[in-house]
């Protein structure tokens, strides 16, 4: 089982209101960098992790996939329940399933900011492209990354 729960909101993408389905909303340009910041961030960190997983609407499935190849790493699963309304629970039902220390899933707000809130009690605010870790056997948050943290992590300054 997983112990430690990080999650990583998508990237900057497409308004809503385009005349896309809000499911097939793309990453910006910003967004596309913003991605390969979090994952060359977590690269430096030298954080490892057991099993990734996605969202399948495209911004995060994107923000995922360019996350794991600055990280290195095989691209993500994507997991249906990350879509809209994923919970504590689901978040600890996946965690379960994970053989190994670190679990990194990539979803939406409002959802993670409430995972986080339900499993350690912190409010946080889950900025685009930012990163939260919670110890899921402490119930503590380890780690809050703001996108110009991971920035700064990602370039070594």
């Amino acid at each position: 089982m997983a112990t430690e729960l990080w999650l990583l909101r998508h990237a900057d993408a497409v308004a809503h209101g385009s005349r896309v389905d809000d499911a097939a909303r793309e990453l910006t340009e910003r967004g596309r960098e913003q991605s390969v910041v979090a994952g060359a961030a977590l690269r430096a960190l030298e954080v490892e992790f057991a099993a990734v997983y996605t969202s399948p609407k495209l911004r995060a499935d994107e923000t995922a996939r360019l996350a794991c190849e600055a990280l290195g790493i095989a691209a993500p699963i994507v997991h249906e329940p990350l879509r809209e309304g994923f919970t504590a629970a689901d978040a600890l039902a996946l965690a379960r399933q994970v053989d190994g220390e670190r679990l990194l899933v990539v979803g939406h707000n409002p959802d993670f900011a409430q995972v986080v809130y339900d499993v350690s009690g912190a409010r946080v605010a889950f900025k685009k492209a930012g990163i939260a870790a919670v110890d899921l056997s402490d119930r503590l948050l380890l780690t809050l990354l703001r996108p110009h943290e991971l920035h700064a992590l990602a370039s070594g300054s």
